[in-house]
Order: structure tokens, then sequence, then C-alpha cells
């Protein structure tokens, strides 16, 4: 019996030398979590270039226990239908503009009103902390991952423009909040894709463009607007959401990855496209001979006068649904201040 024992006990032991020459690996792939992350914009643009980032990091911080499979361009889903997309779980993560559903973000739309943000860094910074602040039911049915803007909104035009009197009548491609705020600038604006942009411009339908200016490269826009206007008008805002129950899912020390990840991530893409966008000015310049103008500030107080009712009037559609709208006004110029102080 003793024997019999004893050679259980080896056969025991030998059995699981031979798993453990095997298992490892076995266990490895049984643990890696492959996650989907969809988003809207060509590869080359900036959006998709905070996902790749993002998407290494990720992989790296894990140990490769997390991959990342990215689908850019649209080719999972469509611009409109990421956040729904990821709800439904059809993406684990997807990349979105706010202002593609207007009405459905109200606290994110305030980043997005022309409150004069200089950089996407800051704009960026202040879109992350009025989300921590607020904690809006807008992303309750998500788990928000990173928040940032494209860098401030400026005129792309075929003649230049030198001062708003130049805008008048002039039509000029928009989107969104943009074209409510040339409108009252004294433009016409064109509503239409971005894709759509270079042929209405070369056609004449329009006379210029009204975005930020990393465009003037990534587009190619350089070569047939050769005018550019700061007038920081205004962001668009971006959030990067995750599936509720694949967060749930989750192991904790994956969470606390992606977690430490949220606001650096935010930073980093601030960083990249603003200084993508002085890359695109002077690339557009030597390229080009391509030239940039600023408005005086007599103009720059115009346009605070005159874009004035599009925050009131949101403060009034806000505060009819029961949210604190001068109080997200306020703490949106107040992270203004902090973040534009800290990075002139």
């Amino acid at each position: 019996m003793k024997t019999k024992s004893l050679f259980s006990i080896l056969l025991g032991f030998a059995i699981l030398i031979g798993f453990n020459i095997t298992i490892p690996n076995l266990a490895h792939s049984q643990a890696t979590i492959t996650l989907k992350y969809a988003n809207f914009p060509p590869a080359t643009t900036f959006p998709c270039a905070q996902m790749e980032r993002w998407a290494k990091e990720v992989e790296k911080r894990t140990n490769g226990k997390v991959k990342i499979q990215t689908f850019p361009g649209g080719t999972l889903l469509p611009a409109k239908n990421i956040f729904d997309g990821v709800i439904a779980g059809t993406a684990d993560i997807g990349n979105f503009a706010m202002s593609y559903q207007p009405g459905r973000f109200p606290v994110s739309e305030a980043i997005d009103l022309p409150i004069g943000f200089t950089s996407a860094k800051a704009a960026s910074l202040a879109l992350f902390d009025l989300i921590e602040k607020h904690n809006p039911k807008e992303f309750e049915k998500v788990k928000v991952l990173t928040l940032f803007t494209c860098p401030p909104a400026d005129f792309m035009t075929k003649t230049p423009v030198k001062s708003l009197k130049d805008l008048k009548g002039m039509e000029l491609r928009a989107s969104g909040t943009g074209a409510s705020v040339i409108k009252l600038l004294g433009a016409t604006p064109i509503g239409m894709p971005q894709s759509e942009a270079p042929e209405a411009i070369q056609k004449g339908i329009v006379k210029g463009n009204v975005s930020s200016m990393e465009i003037l490269k990534d587009f190619n826009f350089a070569a047939y607007l050769p005018y550019a206007t700061e007038a920081n008008l205004f962001v668009v805002s971006f959030a990067v959401v995750m599936n509720k129950d694949k967060w749930n899912a989750m192991p904790p020390d994956v969470k606390k990855v992606l977690d430490d990840l949220r606001r650096e991530q935010t930073e980093w893409t601030g960083k990249y496209v603003d200084d993508h966008t002085k890359e695109s000015v002077e690339w557009s310049k030597e390229k080009y001979n391509h030239q940039l103008f600023q408005l005086s500030k007599a103009d720059k107080d115009e346009i605070v006068r005159l874009t004035k009712p599009m925050i009131d009037e949101y403060i009034k559609r806000v505060n009819a649904i029961g949210l604190p709208g001068e109080q997200i006004v306020k703490d949106v110029y107040a992270f203004k201040a902090k973040y534009e102080k800290i990075y002139k």
C-alpha cells in the first residue's frame, strides 16, 4: 500500500511537472483580453493618432494582457453610431464627437460654445475637469476612458480675411456650433462634412472653411485655401467611452491601468494636436507660401459680443432640463483661465 501511495504521489508530481511546462502558455492565451476600438476619422488624423498611442500604452502597461484592435475611418461603426454602438456592444470602445448628436450631451456642449479657448490642451483639460465635476447622466451608460478637443477653429479662406468686415456674406463651410457662430459674425454658413469641402471649394460653392488648422496639412487644404485668420472661435469635444458590461468584467489590475491613463491621455492628446497644428501651419507656409493673419483686439472683443447670445441661449436651454446652466458655464470659464495660465 505504501509503495502504491508513493507511486501515486510521484505520478502526481510528474503530471504537475509536465503541466508546468505547458500551462503558462495556455494560461497566458486564455488571459489575453482583446478589445475592439471604433473611430470615425481617417487613420492619419489626430483622433486616430491618440487612439493608436493609447492602444500601445495599454498593451505595454498590462504586459500584453490587453490587446486593442483599432478600427479607424468608420470601418466598424460610422461617426453618428459609435456611442450607441458601444452601449450595444458592437464595439468595446469608441471615440466620437458629442456635437454630432446635438442635445444629447448638454454638459459637454458647454466646452464647444464660443468660449475663446486658445489651445486644445487647455480646452481638453477643461472638458475633463468639467465632466469629472458634474458626472453628467449623458455618460451614465458607459465608462469614460478619456476626453479631448480639437484645437480652436479659425478661418481658412480663398481671399484674405483681415477683419470681421471681410467676412460679410462670405460662404464658408461649417458644421454644428461653427455654423451658428459664423452666422452671428456675418458670414454665410454652408453645412457639409469635412470630406466634401475640397470639391466644394474648388467649384466655388464655398469660399473657405471654418475648422482647426491641422487640416491645412492633414487634408491638404493649404493647396486651395491660401489664407488663414486666427480667431479661436470654438472647439469640438470628443469622448472615448467603453461598454459598461465590458468595463465591469475587467480585472482590477486592468481597470487601474485604464483609470491611470484617463487624464494622462487627455493631456497627451491636447499637446500632440497643438504641436501638430503648429507644424501644419509651418508646412503650409513653406510648401504653398500660405499666409496667416491675426484679428485686432477690437475684432476679438466684437466676436465675444456677437456670440454672447449663444451662451445665454445655452444656459436657458440646459436650465430648462434641470441642469445648472450658469454654474456649468462659470466652471468652463474658470477651467479655461486655470489652464491657459499654465499653458500660455
